[in-house]
């Protein structure tokens, strides 16, 4: 038989437990490094079907391996499942997880025949954290020839415009007083917050259209009639590259030293170490994906429609370390998009679970195609070692 022919019969056999799967991960989302039960459960269903599986691997809890065939070209399905605060699996990460396992159950069969290994990847705290980049760090992708994934979304793009990303805390500290008797031997925190608030949102009008700056005050004060002490903000900054980032933070911090600058507070900006990078996807891997989606009645959109509708992933840097693909399927949720409670409603609909069962196929027949035709390894080594054009965000 065909080995795409197997790919898809094998998923349709497994078709019932894989929605099942993801609906399962869907009733109990899990925050980014706390994926306990979703990654045992994606775990699970791999070691059940004969793969070898590596719990807590490469020294993270709720990270795994799953392997299938012992040489040959290196492929690796990246598996997600952390949840997003408060709204679950707004982004849909249920129907990533399910959908890895399925192209991992099909190669797995395959691999030997295909002279191929194949790994799939449980890469937790996706949302906020950096799994991936810990993984990269562990050695996780040393030995990997290219990496893939699928991920959920209002549209069908195979292109998907991303941003590289940084994370940051802010603290001001200043000093408690009586807000009505004595305000004037009081430092006020919240002053200094309001104050950097507006610059950023001053700032924004002067950014590029790639570049975003957003965050939330996570503490600001404790009572109205005390002078608040102490208040603190998380603040996410995006640009097309990171050069360009580097640049942002910058002005974003200038931005924090003017709200102490003018209130006598102290400041305390802390930034998360891990920056993702934006996804820089493979020529060909991206051509074989498209050709095999269409043969599931789908249709991408280009690139350019999309325009700068642009989020944020550590896959972009395992992008940059092996030749990937990060691919956009719809499950026809617009008007709602990701991060809404809409969007993790349709992320167990019939279009969601559509989705999981498609990608697996996809994704299994893409590596299939990668694996068998001639020279297709060749150009995509090439692509990646001399990339033609800089993929990251430009208008």
């Amino acid at each position: 038989m065909d080995p795409k022919e197997r790919v898809r019969r094998r998923i349709d056999i497994e078709a019932s437990s894989l929605i099942r799967l993801s609906h399962t991960i869907h009733g109990h989302p899990e925050l980014a490094y706390e994926e306990v039960r979703s990654s045992a459960l994606l775990a699970t269903a791999l070691e059940e079907a004969g793969l070898n599986v590596e719990r807590g691997a490469y020294g993270l809890e709720t990270a795994f391996r799953a392997t299938a065939g012992h040489e040959g070209l290196h492929i690796v399905i990246c598996a997600e499942y952390d949840a997003l605060p408060g709204i679950g699996h707004a982004c849909g990460h249920n129907i990533i997880g399910a959908s890895s396992v399925g192209a991992g159950l099909a190669l797995s069969e395959l691999a030997e025949d295909l002279g191929i290994r194949v790994t799939v990847l449980g890469t937790p705290a996706e949302e906020r954290g950096g799994g991936k980049i810990d993984l990269i760090n562990a050695g996780a992708f040393d030995d990997a020839d290219l990496a893939m994934m699928v991920h959920p979304g209002p549209m069908e793009v195979v292109d998907l415009p991303t941003l590289a990303w940084a994370s940051l805390e802010v603290t001001y500290h200043g000093k408690e007083s009586h807000a009505s008797m004595a305000p004037h031997r009081g430092l006020n925190a919240l002053d200094a917050m309001n104050i950097s608030y507006v610059a950023i949102a001053a700032l924004r009008q002067h950014i590029r259209q790639t570049e975003r700056i957003h965050g939330i005050i996570t503490h600001g004060g404790d009572a109205p009639n005390i002078v608040p002490k102490l208040t603190t903000a998380a603040y996410f900054v995006r640009a097309a590259n990171s050069e360009d980032l580097q640049l942002l933070k910058e002005r974003v911090v200038r931005c924090f030293e003017a709200g102490a600058l003018a209130t006598g507070c102290d400041l305390d900006v802390s930034w998360l170490v891990k920056d993702y990078e934006f996804v820089r996807m493979n020529p060909t891997i991206g051509a074989v994906y498209e050709a095999n989606l269409e043969k599931t009645g789908r249709s991408a959109i280009p690139r350019q429609v999309v325009g700068n509708q642009a989020a944020s992933t550590d896959m972009g840097n395992v992008s940059h370390l092996v030749p990937s693909i990060h691919p956009m399927m719809s499950i026809d949720s617009l008007p709602a998009v990701n991060h809404q409670a809409e969007f993790a409603a349709a992320s167990v609909s019939p279009a969601g679970d559509r989705a999981v069962v498609d990608a697996a196929i996809v994704l299994a027949s893409t590596a299939v195609d990668i694996a068998t035709t001639p020279g297709a390894v060749d150009r995509l080594r090439e692509e990646f070692a001399h990339p033609t054009e800089d993929s990251s965000l430009r208008l």
